[in-house]
């Protein structure tokens, strides 16, 4: 087994996001409580999306381009503007699996040019009245925001109610560990 200090010079923490947080703000944490030189996180979640947020530590960062381009998983649900049968939006979703064109949000770090990703998959769960839980497997840098929108464009509307992303890369959300895990385990 590896030294701690071994380790924090040069690992990867799986942390579980909470909704609230920016991406950056939960890195800088880890920094600070750790005492490290620099992390980075590998791949940015929006302050209301929870989940799976890899957190690269010292030298680690330099894996941060590589990794972060890795496919991402997430469970979602989405409000309907208008009713449509299950049958019928299962159809509509199948649309916009495989290369899809998006433009990235206004709100958005990067340039805003129209942009081919790959969805893996786009998948009804559940469906209660105009509220449907999905889940997606998508190429990196793919908005679920903006694909939930893209899908509203042709079924009367549609919007995001919650994100929470279960697998980046190979790391998954049944391996992530909250702040207050993170915490307890620096005291």
């Amino acid at each position: 087994m590896k030294p701690i200090s071994e380790l924090l010079e040069f690992s990867i923490i799986n942390i579980d996001k909470p909704n609230g947080p920016t991406s950056f703000q939960v890195s800088d944490y880890v920094m600070n409580k750790l005492n490290l030189r620099k992390t980075s996180h590998l791949g940015t979640l929006d302050p209301g999306v929870s989940g799976v947020l890899p957190i690269a530590l010292n030298r680690a960062c330099k894996l941060s381009t590589y990794l972060m381009k890795k496919d991402k998983s997430y469970v979602g649900v989405m409000r309907l503007h208008e009713d449509i049968d299950k049958e019928n939006l299962k159809k509509e979703m199948k649309k916009f699996i495989g290369k899809i064109t998006q433009m990235p949000p206004v709100r958005s770090s990067v340039r805003r040019e129209e942009r081919e990703r790959e969805v893996r998959k786009f998948e009804l769960l559940e469906k209660e009245d105009k509220d449907v839980l999905f889940i997606t497997e998508v190429e990196a840098g793919t908005y679920i925001r903006t694909l939930v929108n893209d899908l509203g464009k042709e079924i009367g509307g549609a919007h995001m109610l919650e994100l929470r992303r279960i697998k980046a890369g190979t790391f998954e959300e049944k391996n992530s560990h909250s702040l207050y895990e993170f915490d307890k385990a620096v005291q």
